[in-house]
């Protein structure tokens, strides 16, 4: 793989044809493969970290900023909440992340341009989860049409029932951007379904309920497991309440990745644009955990 160009490297690269350049090396690199699967066939045996944030909290240049260091600090895939003002399942710290970021002016079209940004310096898969009404509202195509042109590589959308996915899938599938399915413990009769179309990873959800810090989870995770590998070879990360690195190491044995935001999310929130280095210095540690 090209040598990927550091934030502070590009900052000062201040020839346009060189920026080209690198940026075309990597376009070779993915040519026809999305960045999911790239990284899950480079990643082999070794565990997914995948991380969420809700973008442009406390500004694009902090979300940039932590995309490359949490990349920096073994991050392997990033996850950015477009923030909508009734996300139904988040819970009480992303979605106070979410209006803060709206009060903030965080918008759809802001998150493009951020991410197109964070393109010229890395190649790290990017994923948006967002509701199906910002994507209706900025019209179907047009969205998937953006998230190819500005590098988004997958899309998670919760409160799309997968009885209804047709309405995005042929466009998503035409500009190559995965669709993410959510599996829950209650999931059981309907993993199959869930589980036939799906591309990237499976998102499985650890409890239910809406995302949040917990201390404890009562999923049989042996079962459930056992069962989305019954009925399909993609990768399965399990999320929604990973808060530490003892959880993550522990969730990490019976899955393919372990998704962090609402830890991640609490720790932007409450350091605002002085965040950066306290989320590298935590995602290190579920790195570390996740790892030994």
């Amino acid at each position: 793989m090209p040598n990927r160009i550091d934030f502070n490297e590009a900052q000062r690269i201040s020839n346009e044809q060189e920026i080209k350049e690198h940026q075309q090396k990597q376009r070779e690199y993915y040519s026809g493969t999305n960045r999911i699967d790239k990284k899950f066939q480079d990643l082999g045996e070794k565990k997914a970290l995948i991380s969420f944030i809700t973008g442009g909290h406390f500004g694009y240049e902090t979300t940039k900023k932590l995309v490359l260091e949490m990349e920096k600090n073994g991050v392997d895939i990033v996850e950015i909440g477009v923030p909508f003002s009734d996300p139904v399942a988040e819970g009480a710290v992303i979605q106070k992340s979410s209006a803060e970021a709206l009060s903030q002016g965080a918008t759809l079209a802001g998150i493009f341009r951020c991410i197109e940004d964070l393109r010229v310096v890395t190649q790290i898969p990017i994923l948006l989860m967002l509701y199906i009404n910002s994507i209706f509202a900025y019209g179907t195509e047009n969205f998937f049409q953006r998230c190819r042109e500005y590098g988004v590589d997958g899309v998670i959308v919760p409160d799309l029932p997968l009885e209804e996915y047709g309405e995005i899938s042929e466009f998503a599938d035409r500009f190559n951007v995965h669709s993410i399915h959510l599996i829950a413990p209650t999931s059981k009769d309907r993993i199959d379904k869930i589980t036939k179309d799906t591309k990237g990873f499976i998102y499985c959800v650890s409890s239910n309920g809406v995302t949040g810090m917990r201390s404890e989870f009562q999923t049989d995770f042996d079962q459930f497991f056992s069962d989305i590998k019954k009925h399909s070879s993609t990768p399965a990360c399990v999320g929604f309440g990973i808060s530490n690195p003892e959880q993550a190491k522990k969730m990490s044995k019976f899955c393919d990745g372990v998704i962090v935001g609402s830890a991640i999310v609490k720790i932007v929130s409450d350091y605002g644009e002085n965040s950066i280095s306290k989320v590298a210095e935590f995602v290190k540690s579920l790195r570390d955990a996740i790892d030994n």
